[in-house]
């Protein structure tokens, strides 16, 4: 087995890939991968102007995936990576999704549901941030800086 295979790191650089193609899009770069069994199961990244729909963040896409995956509504020993700190839309979602873990790069200090509501994930529920924070919050700030131009 290769060392690392299997690591926080490696999932999130599968979710920094995803959030590399919402950027090209024009779309805020936010990408998710859904892991089961250290394997990914789906992959998405947001596609609100795309899809025209506020709902389309690249967790909500992840979840919906990955549950038409398993042919069940529940992900449990499922984690999920993204590279921005969910907001409290999407940390709702992986409350009824019951998935194990929530692994996030960067922080969102503005819309991240911890500063809004900490106690929304699920009580079983793991979770951990800053995980390749900077690569992630690059590709973040990168957007909003050429948006800005």
């Amino acid at each position: 087995m290769i060392p690392g295979l299997h690591s926080d790191e490696a999932f999130m650089k599968e979710a920094l890939k995803q959030a590399q193609y919402a950027f090209e899009e024009g779309e805020v770069p936010v990408g998710a991968v859904v892991v089961c069994d250290n394997k990914i199961i789906a992959r998405a990244y947001n596609q609100t102007e795309r899809l025209n729909d506020v709902t389309a963040h690249a967790e909500m896409l992840a979840i919906t995936s990955a549950a038409n995956y398993l042919g069940a509504k529940y992900l449990t020993n499922c984690k999920l990576y993204v590279t921005l700190e969910p907001c409290t839309m999407c940390a709702g979602a992986t409350y009824w999704s019951q998935l194990d873990e929530i692994i996030y790069g960067a922080h969102d200090e503005k819309r991240g549901f911890s500063k809004h509501n900490a106690q929304i994930l699920h009580p079983k529920a793991k979770l951990k941030g800053g995980v390749l924070e900077q690569e992630c919050g690059q590709l973040i700030t990168s957007f909003f800086s050429d948006l800005r131009k």
